[in-house]
């Protein structure tokens, strides 16, 4: 990236066309003043046009200098961009499992413009590709009144930082929140508590107007909450006691967290959509990202395997192992330290007796049909019928 980035700053600097730009006005305006002193003085217009002319052709050289500029810098900025990029043909769609779902693709894409907040688009959408089907059940499916509830409400919890109706919502649906162990109640009514206390920041006339107005809200919700929030609930009111030095208190990161209102704007995301029976992130944009990221390895086997004229012939499996970030590894992924091979559910991990986990096949490979084996990673013996298969 860093001949791209060379490029971009010699275009930005040198090889755009503010010069060009200011030269071509400096000859208009040479040209203006010439046609205007004609006009004053038609006895010397010739005089005047033929003063003008140097100034015009040097204007002039100086613009053929000034493109030749522009274009040497984009000449380099296209050379760099290919240099970087090359044009390989992208990985072939052999084993595509979504080849032959194309209404799960317009499903994906109809939720991810309603989670975004097109509404009118994700409906344009849905009518088109169901045109000639003769039913609405795809649009009737997409729930886009729920929808249009989370994105209203996420407008004001992030633009307009207005938690009342997160709370109204949270308070409204608070036995199933309850239920699933979500906090999203008490984080947006501590969140709120907050909000109170540093108000008067924006007031100086009105000294511990902020925390007692805090203290009010306490005392009406935070009894509901004590059960299961005794003593985070004891802590914010313990932070009354530290109002003259709070930033120097225990309780600093509870009262200046700058990402308090996305922190709670991504909770009231994820148990939203968890009530729908819907992941908190698009899965349209988590597919489109992870295939972004593994892509360039994909291509790289899809070029080594024509080379070696192989064929990928696992169609539940990548074939190479594709690092992915945190945020996209929804769940434990057992690899057999012997195949190298992940399992699945024909070739389930297997635990043998003294505690090392390996997989079906490598267990049926190493015992061949013995009464024992002995464990690929220790001293130890075993019958294979003695071993586990464990659920991960």
């Amino acid at each position: 990236m860093d001949s791209i980035q060379r490029a971009h700053n010699q275009q930005e600097t040198k090889s755009n066309l503010s010069n060009a730009i200011a030269d071509a006005q400096k000859l208009i305006d040479i040209l203006q003043s010439a046609r205007d002193n004609a006009a004053a003085k038609p006895a010397t217009a010739a005089l005047e046009v033929a003063k003008a002319r140097r100034p015009v052709e040097q204007t002039f050289e100086r613009l053929d200098g000034d493109l030749k500029d522009v274009n040497k810098g984009l000449n380099g900025y296209q050379k760099a961009l290919k240099d970087k990029f090359r044009t390989n043909a992208l990985p072939t769609a052999v084993n595509d499992a979504l080849a032959r779902q194309p209404n799960l693709i317009n499903r994906a894409i109809a939720m991810h413009l309603l989670r975004e907040g097109n509404f009118d688009i994700a409906k344009t959408f849905v009518r088109e590709v169901t045109q000639g089907q003769g039913s609405n059940k795809g649009a009737d499916a997409l729930q886009d009144d729920k929808f249009s509830e989370m994105y209203h409400i996420l407008f004001a919890l992030r633009n307009q930082h207005n938690l009342e109706p997160a709370i109204e919502w949270a308070r409204k649906h608070s036995a199933k929140l309850e239920s699933r162990g979500s906090n999203l109640e008490f984080e947006l009514s501590r969140l709120k508590f907050v909000e109170l206390y540093t108000s008067d920041a924006t007031m100086p006339d009105q000294t511990l107007a902020g925390p007692l107005r805090a203290l009010e809200y306490a005392r009406k919700m935070f009894p509901a909450l004590s059960t299961r929030y005794s003593r985070e609930t004891s802590g914010l009111l313990g932070s009354l006691a530290f109002y003259s030095g709070l930033e120097s208190s225990p309780y600093s990161s509870t009262f200046h967290n700058e990402f308090s209102y996305e922190e709670a704007s991504a909770s009231f995301t994820r148990e939203f959509c968890g009530m729908l029976g819907l992941s908190s992130h698009s899965p349209l944009y988590t597919a489109v990202t992870a295939g972004g990221i593994a892509l360039p390895r994909l291509e790289k086997v899809e070029r080594v395997m024509a080379q070696h004229r192989g064929q990928w012939t696992s169609v539940n499996e990548l074939p190479v192992e594709t690092p992915l970030p945190p945020g996209f590894q929804f769940h434990s992924v057992f690899v057999c330290p012997v195949s190298k091979e992940q399992a699945t559910d024909a070739n389930p991990p297997m635990m043998l007796p003294c505690g090392h986990v390996i997989a079906k096949e490598s267990l049926e490979a190493h015992s061949r049909g013995k009464p024992k084996m002995k464990c690929p990673y220790c001293p130890n013996e075993c019958a294979p019928k003695d071993c586990k298969r464990v659920y991960i």
